[in-house]
């Protein structure tokens, strides 16, 4: 039996295989063959085929996809003595897609999501990382906030994340439900309204656990789910080397701004 997919998921399907114009200028992804082959390539079927797979592979047009500055340089937030934590982004947090992180949250915009669907396919998957040794843990929400809102944009997001990088998710850790929203809240505001928000119910199954947000501003949600796995494991560690301990890296769509 066929499994029936979420209407997003449909949309997605179709931005991707059947819609080919650019999701940002709307113009047509690709080029007929003829416009940049000799006539003479044209007679061979697989450099048709692999130029094809080139020209259509991405959501953006190559004018677009290149005029965004994509993995900006990592910083660090501290979880305990020594210990610090790198999050690493797709992109900065300015036009356009600042709006359009913006409408997909806090407006369940979906047809933003194709377009946050490439941001997160500029996230290579983590050095040494595979199904076998590691989990990504997206960022929890409350039950209060996810009954308001009606659905989970980061959920949406981390599968389709979990999708790109062939690696499981996690649900072993949940947030609890006396937080209020991050929004427009200072860095000091922000750690105040995350102390103890999150709660750890079952132990980890691997040792890389790959923390996942939409956008980490000042980096203070992940800092807190960090410290949260941190306090409840007692070892965690940031270096790769260490085999016997949990191996903490967090990853956003979006961080900071160029200007």
């Amino acid at each position: 039996m066929m499994r029936r997919l979420a209407p997003y998921q449909t949309g997605l399907w179709l931005a991707e295989y059947v819609d080919i114009r650019c999701q940002l200028c709307r113009v047509c992804r690709s080029m007929p063959h003829s416009q940049i082959l000799p006539a003479h390539h044209l007679r061979f079927p697989n450099i048709r085929q692999k130029i094809a797979q080139c020209l259509n592979s991405g959501l953006l047009c190559e004018y677009c996809h290149h005029s965004i500055a994509w993995l900006p340089k990592a910083f660090e937030v501290d979880i305990a003595a020594g210990m610090a934590l790198s999050i690493q982004a797709a992109t900065y947090y300015d036009y356009p897609m600042r709006q359009a992180i913006r409408a997909f949250k806090h407006h369940e915009d979906m047809t933003k999501l194709p377009l946050l669907l490439h941001i997160l396919r500029q996230l290579p998957r983590p050095h040494g990382c595979h199904p076998d040794n590691s989990v990504i843990i997206a960022m929890p929400t409350t039950d209060q906030r996810l009954v308001k809102r009606g659905f989970d944009p980061v959920s949406i997001l981390a599968a389709q994340l979990s999708k790109h990088w062939q690696i499981p998710l996690w649900h072993g850790i949940k947030r609890i439900d006396n937080t209020l929203s991050q929004q427009g809240l200072t860095r000091a505001e922000r750690l105040r309204n995350l102390d103890n928000a999150f709660t750890l119910v079952e132990k980890p199954p691997v040792k890389r656990l790959l923390l996942f947000d939409d956008v980490a501003t000042t980096g203070a949600s992940l800092q807190a789910l960090s410290r949260a796995l941190y306090e409840s494991t007692g070892s965690l560690t940031a270096d790769q080397h260490v085999s016997h301990q949990y191996l903490l890296s967090a990853y956003a769509l979006a961080h900071g701004s160029q200007s």
